[in-house]
Formats: structure tokens, C-alpha cells, sequence
């Protein structure tokens, strides 16, 4: 295994862990009473366990945000076919009428919210409970489909080897062979680019697009922002000086950009 595949798999066990926690947690702030009666029931009356037990559960609505971003990465890359119903569970309808238990998501308990008619209590975060046990076995999932031997790890493999060509790009830098330096890094953006278009499987009619085709339709497609967009045609527009024998010579601090923007572009596009 990898260290990049070691890593990933570490990670994603760390975020099923994190997210048991959590998943504890928000059962304990919104029903503490019924909470602590099934754990001293498990855990056969012992309170001082009890005890050491709910107070090192984590404040939900603070820990939540960060787990929610690093899973989301994780369930796009492992499960991209889950990601619409990780992020469904997360965020409430645009258009909702009237706010019920089915339809109440993890950002509604995040905001406090609560439905009252008539002094009575209709809805209240506790709704959000099986909203986050969605997600959290969504993730489950994902660690599952990670540890079997159907999953494509051909995205993990090709980071590899970017890595690599990206370590070589910079050791050209540094002994002054700019222009090499900046087109490798080059390839390895249009390569990685390309490959993130076809995991989202897009079509794109030109035959052989470029980095800035590439970018362009990632963006229309909503898989990257605008300022990612830009900040691709950026690293282009370096990566086009070193490919043009006539005209002038890239600078250090250019292509040192270049290659630093190329290893961000892989770790945060795809």
C-alpha cells in the first residue's frame, strides 16, 4: 500500500471514528436523560464511567462544520454517486413551505431551529439525529467500498505518480531548467484535470482540450469555482511561456508558483 493510499485509508477510519462521537453527541444534547440511561444500562450501572464517558463527548455544533468538510471530500472521491444524498441530509430544501420532522436537516439543529404552534413544540433538533446517521453510515460506506477489492484506486494510484512528476518539476527548478520544469508541471495539470473530468463523466467535444477547455468545463459543470478556474488559468498562462521556444524566459518565482499551484491543484481539485 501506498503511503498516499495509507494516509487516505487512516483518514477515512479517523472520520468514522469522529463522526461515532459525534453521532453520541447529538443524542446527548438533545435527549441527556434517555442517553445516559442506555449507557449505564450498557455499561452495568458503573457511573463514574458514565460520567468520564459524556463528558468527552464533543460540543456537536463545533466539531460538526470540519467533519462534514473532510467527509464530503472523502464520499466525492471514494462514493461520487452518494454525494448528492451525503449533501441532501446536510442542506434543507430550497423551497419548503412549512418546516416538519422530514424534512428538518443537520443545518437546521446547527442554526437552533425550532417549530412551535401554540406554545407546543412541533419540531426540534432531534429531528436532525437520523439526518447525521445518514451521513455518518454514508461514510461507512465509503470506509467499506475503500477496504474492498472492487473499488477503483486508479485516482489514488495516478496521485501517485503526479507526485512524483511534480517532485522532478522541482528539482529541474532548482538546477535552472525552468522551461522543463514548467512543462511537465503542465501535463501533469491537463493529465489531472482530464481525469477529474472523466470521474464526473463529462463530454467535451473538443478532441484534445487543453488546460483551460478543461477548466472551463469543470467550472460550468459546478465541480470547481470561478476563483479555482481562474487561479488553473493562471498556472496556464506560466505553463504556455515555458512550451513557446520564442519568447521570453519564465522567471524563478514563476515557475516556483507553478509548481506549488500544480501540487494544489491535485490535492484540492477532483
Amino acid at each position: 500500500m501506498s503511503e498516499r493510499t495509507k494516509k487516505f485509508s487512516n483518514d477515512l477510519a479517523r472520520l468514522v471514528v469522529e463522526g461515532d462521537q459525534l453521532h453520541n453527541a447529538i443524542q446527548y444534547e438533545c435527549h441527556p436523560e434517555a442517553f445516559v440511561e442506555r449507557l449505564s444500562s450498557l455499561l452495568g450501572g458503573d457511573e463514574e464511567k458514565v460520567a468520564k464517558i459524556t463528558q468527552s463527548l464533543p460540543d456537536f455544533r463545533e466539531k460538526y462544520q470540519s467533519w462534514y468538510s473532510e467527509a464530503q471530500a472523502v464520499v466525492k472521491q471514494v462514493l461520487p454517486d452518494r454525494l448528492p444524498d451525503f449533501v441532501s441530509y446536510f442542506e434543507y430544501p430550497r423551497v419548503r413551505k412549512e418546516i416538519r420532522y422530514h424534512n428538518y436537516m443537520v443545518k437546521d439543529y446547527l442554526q437552533r431551529l425550532q417549530v412551535t404552534i401554540a406554545g407546543d413544540v412541533l419540531v426540534d433538533g432531534s429531528a436532525a439525529i437520523p439526518e447525521f446517521y445518514q451521513q455518518l453510515n454514508i461514510v461507512k460506506a465509503a470506509e467499506r467500498a475503500l477496504d474492498s477489492t472492487l473499488l477503483n484506486l486508479s485516482a489514488v494510484l495516478q496521485a501517485d505518480l503526479f507526485d512524483t512528476e511534480i517532485e522532478t518539476a522541482r528539482a529541474l527548478a532548482k538546477a535552472g531548467y525552468l522551461r522543463a520544469a514548467g512543462a511537465i508541471c503542465g501535463v501533469v495539470i491537463e493529465k489531472h484535470l482530464n481525469h477529474v473530468r472523466g470521474t464526473h463523466s463529462l463530454k467535451i467535444a473538443k478532441k484534445n482540450p487543453g488546460i483551460s477547455d478543461l477548466a472551463q468545463l469543470l467550472r460550468t459543470s459546478n465541480v470547481i469555482t470561478l476563483a479555482q478556474e481562474r487561479f488553473i488559468q493562471s498556472l496556464s498562462d506560466t505553463r504556455n511561456i515555458c512550451s513557446h521556444a520564442k519568447g521570453r524566459e519564465p522567471t524563478k518565482d514563476e515557475i516556483s508558483e507553478l509548481v506549488d499551484g500544480s501540487a494544489k491543484v491535485l490535492k484540492t481539485i477532483y
